[in-house]
């Protein structure tokens, strides 16, 4: 790997309305630009949980702002990829040799009102943090 690469994480759940879409927006806020972000569902819905654009409101994160919006998971996408994290998409995540892939086994906040949402979110910020230290150590 060159010191010029920047790890591609693709974060994936099944309507890209709300687990992704949090993972991303924390992935970017706490990486920057030394981590290339992309996030999709299986089964896109039309537009972000509100519940979660609330929630993320709440820690200073405008998912509005940052043009969130659901996105279909393509194989292009996955093999741009060096890091493919799925939150509850089953086997429609294509599988490529030399990919790292983590499934991460969390609550889904579709049809949850903001209260549950807050810690699914809170526990997706630990798992992206332990992450962005993970992929980008701090003296890099």
């Amino acid at each position: 790997m060159t010191t010029d690469h920047r790890p591609e994480v693709l974060l994936v759940c099944v309507h890209n309305a709300g687990r992704s879409q949090m993972a991303a927006a924390f992935l970017q806020h706490h990486a920057g630009d030394r981590v290339v972000v992309r996030s999709a569902g299986s089964a896109p819905a039309d537009d972000v949980n509100p519940a979660v654009v609330e929630a993320m409101a709440e820690v200073g994160i405008d998912l509005r702002a940052l043009g969130a919006h659901p996105k279909r998971l393509e194989d292009v996408t996955v093999q741009a990829s060096d890091v493919v994290i799925t939150m509850g998409c089953g086997d429609a995540c294509p599988i490529y040799p030399g990919k790292r892939y983590e499934d991460w086994k969390l609550d889904d906040p579709a049809g949850q009102g903001v209260d549950a949402v807050r810690p699914i979110r809170d526990e997706i910020e630990r798992r992206i943090r332990a992450l962005v230290a993970e992929l980008v150590p701090a003296d890099a």
